[in-house]
């Protein structure tokens, strides 16, 4: 049995076809310049002129060349779409129905470049391969993640909710392709990691991905914002908008066309193509080099930016088609990252080379702290894998035992040091009274936590002491307290603020250690087994309450011999939830893993 993947673009149509067992790629076939004069069939390394007016019609060549190439259209068990804008609803791979159609089709006005495409694709297929389930995969559902405020923008609340204006980002796909790749070539789980993910082709966008998740990213509400891209214009001042329509253009729809068809590298030098640009700007055509200079600088003002907003970068990956090929682009990029700990070899840039076959290069000197890769993406064997995944999920995972809920009000966790500084030399906690956990405990010491805004007194300490400070709050009490505490993991506190201790023998003040708790299930291997999950796999979990049913998404599964089942929120999420005492959760569903899923992803 296969999987067929179709990636429709506004005048091609990509497909592969893959295995469904072991995500073999057997086939790869594309129809290029769909209703124009010169369409051109490419099969493998073979092609050919045909003619097709539409996606339909090349979507039947492409069926007509599967077929040829002795492969059987009956064969295929699911059709993995990619469909680039899915808005606030759809965020996971879903299988497609009339419903899912019309949604995506709302969403056209948002991508007009792609989802009237990917939606004409999508009606063909569902016509021509009715005996096969289909799955929409979203370019914008890795960035679900995005925190509250990376995704808003700064207009009127009324305006914001009524249309939903907010950011939504884009090559979510490939964004998090390459940084799983990447967390597998350096032999670290994501979730320790800080990645920058530079994907850049006709579209260009940069994401943040820490500990696996996308922080940031630059394309906004719609694929405009952001880098200087083939046709589109990235980021521009609302004033030059504002004296557009004013002086220029009599529609928005004239206006949509030259921000997203005329602006750009087209805009700027008449062509859209990297690669002829960078030959006319070696001939000495300013244009070009005026244009080389603008992308690139806007890339590396991101990278930078972001950098920063994640404090600090592991790795800075290049993909798409001018990210993998360009070893100018990449060294105007890259060039001057020596302050992020980043420092390119011009050597292994120049000789780069990648492939489907070997797919990751590493182009940083060996010196340097943070590694630069380029990274051949892989988005057909992505959409493969996701819609495989989607279709073998049951609903065996709602018959499972319901999980109890424990709430965690805010707490500080101390190393030895830190205790004897607060409470002096050869302190102890005394135990106040045993936790759900084995071999953990509320302690009779309580602590008051200083921060720039305001302090908290009487915060409990829970014991035994650990190897590192750690202070789990609220987002109320981050708030308060007038700090900003990252969503982390227990015990990963690097690159997280610090804060004031104040204790009856004296003052201590952390450099780091302040987090808000991710939301996570203690689980013996026992319980491991009877919920098919596995130590850092993420999950959604189900909650029911009297008064508001909730699902938590981005719940992270910790496995341990000494672990007890149960689940731990803080006292905002239980609030958010009405949760009563003793409340109970489902696991709703299995996602993929955050932590440990490198070579399960890539496969």
């Amino acid at each position: 049995m296969t999987i067929l993947v179709l990636n429709s673009g506004g005048s091609s149509l990509k497909a592969a076809l893959f295995d469904e067992q072991v995500l073999e790629r057997l086939l790869d076939v594309r129809v290029n310049e769909i209703g124009g004069p010169n369409t051109f069939l490419c099969l493998d390394t073979h092609s050919s002129r045909v003619s097709a007016k539409d996606h339909g019609q090349a979507l039947g060549l492409i069926f007509d060349a599967i077929s040829t190439a002795d492969h059987t259209l009956k064969k295929i068990t699911a059709v993995g779409h990619r469909v680039v804008h899915g808005g606030e609803v759809l965020t996971e791979p879903t299988v497609i129905n009339d419903e899912v159609e019309q949604i995506i089709d709302c969403m056209t006005e948002l991508a007009p470049l792609h989802n009237q495409a990917c939606l004409a694709g999508i009606r063909a297929a569902r016509k021509m391969l009715a005996h096969s389930a289909h799955v929409a995969i979203f370019d914008t559902g890795f960035h679900s993640t995005l925190p509250t405020r990376a995704k808003l923008y700064a207009l009127p609340e009324q305006l914001s909710s009524k249309y939903k204006f907010r950011r939504f980002g884009f090559h979510g796909i490939s964004h998090e392709y390459v940084s799983h790749l990447a967390a597998k070539t350096l032999k670290k789980p994501i979730r320790q990691l800080r990645i920058i993910s530079c994907h850049l082709g006709n579209g260009c966008s940069v994401t943040a991905v820490d500990g696996g998740r996308s922080v940031e990213t630059s394309m906004g509400m719609t694929p405009l914002e952001g880098l200087v891209m083939g046709s589109r214009c990235g980021d521009l001042d609302p004033g030059v908008i504002i004296k557009l329509m004013r002086d220029h253009v009599d529609s928005a729809n004239e206006l949509d066309i030259l921000l997203n068809r005329k602006s750009g590298l087209f805009g700027m030098t008449g062509c859209s193509d990297m690669r002829e640009i960078e030959e006319r700007a070696a001939k000495g055509d300013e244009s070009c080099r005026r244009a080389i200079q603008v992308f690139t600088h806007r890339a590396r003002k991101y990278v930078g930016a972001y950098a920063a907003a994640m404090g600090g970068v592991d790795a800075i990956l290049f993909t798409g088609g001018i990210g993998e090929n360009s070893a100018l682009i990449r060294h105007r990029i890259a060039q001057r990252f020596d302050f992020l700990g980043a420092t390119l070899d011009e050597d292994k840039n120049r000789d780069a080379v990648v492939n489907l076959e070997s797919p990751v290069a590493d182009i940083s000197d060996t010196s340097s702290l943070a590694k630069i890769f380029v990274i051949a993406s892989n988005e057909e064997k992505a959409i493969a894998r996701s819609t495989a995944q989607a279709l073998t999920r049951t609903t065996k995972t709602l018959q499972l035992p319901q999980i109890p809920i424990a709430v965690s009000a805010r707490h500080v966790h101390l190393n030895d040091a830190t205790l004897e500084a607060l409470f002096g030399t050869g302190y102890t906690l005394k135990v106040n009274k045993p936790l759900s956990q084995p071999h953990q405990f509320s302690a009779q010491e309580t602590v008051t936590i200083v921060g720039p805004g305001n302090q908290i007194d009487d915060v409990r300490i829970l014991g035994p002491t650990r190897s590192k400070n750690q202070i789990e709050i609220s987002r109320s009490d981050e708030f308060f307290l007038g700090v900003d505490a990252p969503v982390r993991a227990s015990g990963d506190t690097d690159n997280t603020p610090g804060i004031t201790l104040l204790g009856p023998a004296g003052k201590v003040t952390l450099r780091n250690g302040v987090i808000c708790a991710l939301r996570h299930i203690h689980m013996h291997p026992d319980d491991a087994l009877i919920y098919h999950v596995k130590d850092g796999d993420l999950v959604n979990v189900a909650v029911d309450s009297s008064e508001r049913d909730l699902i938590f998404g981005d719940v992270l599964i910790r496995v341990n011999d000494q672990f007890r089942l149960e689940m731990h929120i803080d006292t905002d999420e239980a609030n958010a939830a009405g949760l009563k005492q003793y409340a109970k959760a489902t696991l709703a569903r299995t996602e993929h893993s955050a932590q440990i899923a490198s070579n399960e992803i890539i496969r």
